[in-house]
């Protein structure tokens, strides 16, 4: 399974290779800061989104999504929260988030800035912003393939 995975879009225009890309996975996951329902429409038209919200969404998405979520592809346990607090200290925050749960990949956002590492036989994916040109070192989104139990994740980093 192919899944396409973004965050922090913050009701700015997606581009076009983000959504194009999307075409082909096989499930969309968004972090959150989506900022407005539309955002959120618009990633749905594509294909079925897993979503929680974020610190920056309206009350509309905070109403429509949680702000935690643990589902199942195929063997494999995700976990998604968007993050919150200090940009430099999202890593431990997620990782309180799922301290008690048995998941296999946490995929977060907030910082955006792109994460991709194992720890603890945990893959922590965080896919950056696909339109932050302010804060983050590059514009990006994430892909994650899962096989059976297997999960490997990749950062897309959007050409200027």
């Amino acid at each position: 399974m192919k899944i396409g995975v973004v965050s922090d879009t913050h009701s700015l225009a997606v581009p076009q290779v983000v959504l194009d890309s999307f075409k082909t996975v096989d499930l969309i996951i968004h972090t959150g800061d989506f900022c407005s329902m539309e955002d959120l429409k618009i990633f749905s038209k594509i294909k079925d989104v897993k979503a929680v919200f974020g610190n920056m969404d309206d009350v509309k998405v905070r109403q429509a999504i949680p702000e935690r979520l643990i589902f199942k592809v195929e063997d494999v346990v995700i976990g998604l929260y968007h993050g919150a607090g200090a940009p430099k200290n999202i890593l431990a925050c997620v990782q309180a988030q799922f301290e008690k749960d048995k998941v296999d990949v946490v995929v977060f956002g907030h910082s955006h800035e792109a994460f991709n590492e194992r720890i603890n036989n945990v893959l922590y994916f965080n896919p950056g912003s696909p339109n932050d040109i302010v804060r983050a070192p590059f514009r990006s989104y994430g892909i994650l393939e899962v096989n059976k139990n297997k999960v490997v994740g990749k950062i897309v980093k959007i050409k200027d």
